[in-house]
């Protein structure tokens, strides 16, 4: 189901991402060479429910943990785990919380130390794909004028689209209508509507599109063993100029002072 929110719901929806927002910033003074993904999972556990809320993926359909951190060549829903940090690794971390009955969520792929010019240079990418969808969160364009704008800046840099994973609207629901495909073609799809609140998150992979689910039944890697980058917003859609209601502006604080 699509459900359109009221101006105060968008409220709701943006306290909910800004605490994302600012988890994320916390886990980013953490994330080092010889930090476990466990610990950076208890650390999110407790900053989310210090601050009055409750992690928003741990039991969600039987995931087990708080953050899925998917490390290298996993796309994404990783779990927690004594996996250590090493340097020239990229985690993907994708964090969730529920704040006064609304979700928030976010995903940010962070580098470890130094990474390969190669690697920085595909998280630069993912990144401005997600810039370039966002732009097309505005009333009357559709979800394929957000699908197409992320898949042309990825496929511009020689990267390949994940398509058996799509963003979503989000609300009460962690996973609302319609979905927000990282592909696809312009004018096509759901008609965007005021207040209409979705997450986009693409997922971009060095190698091939192509994707498989480990043993554990969760986490999901690249066909080809090569890494993937995932960042990911909650946009309000708005006239004019979409609504972020997540910033990166707190985990690039703490990033270019460290």
């Amino acid at each position: 189901m699509i459900y359109i929110k009221t101006d105060e719901e968008v409220e709701l929806l943006r306290m909910s991402n800004m605490l994302v927002s600012e988890t994320l910033a916390e886990l980013a003074r953490h994330i080092r060479p010889g930090v476990t993904t466990l610990r950076l999972d208890s650390i999110a556990e407790t900053f989310i429910r210090d601050h009055g809320a409750i992690p928003g993926f741990k039991g969600y359909a039987g995931f087990p943990n708080t953050l899925c951190t998917s490390v290298n060549d996993e796309v994404v829903h990783g779990i927690p785990s004594e996996y250590t940090l090493s340097e020239g690794d990229i985690i993907s971390v994708d964090c969730g919380v529920i704040l006064n009955g609304y979700y928030g969520d976010s995903a940010y792929t962070f580098p470890v130390g130094e990474v390969q010019p190669e690697i920085m240079r595909l998280m630069e990418y993912t990144r401005a794909s997600l810039e370039e969808g966002a732009k097309q969160a505005v009333t009357g364009n559709r979800v394929g004028d957000i699908s197409h704008a992320v898949q042309k800046k990825a496929e511009s840099g020689g990267y390949s689209v994940v398509r058996t994973l799509v963003g979503h609207g989000i609300g009460k629901q962690l996973h609302e209508g319609p979905e927000v495909p990282n592909f696809g073609k312009r004018g096509t799809g759901t008609r965007l509507e005021r207040n209409l609140v979705i997450c986009i998150e693409p997922m971009i992979n060095m190698g091939t599109k192509n994707t498989r689910v480990g043993s554990d039944g969760w986490t999901v890697r690249t066909g080809d063993g090569k890494p993937s980058a995932h960042y990911e917003y909650a946009v309000a859609v708005r006239e004019g100029k979409a609504d972020l209601l997540t910033t990166f502006e707190f985990i690039e604080e703490v990033l270019t002072k460290r």
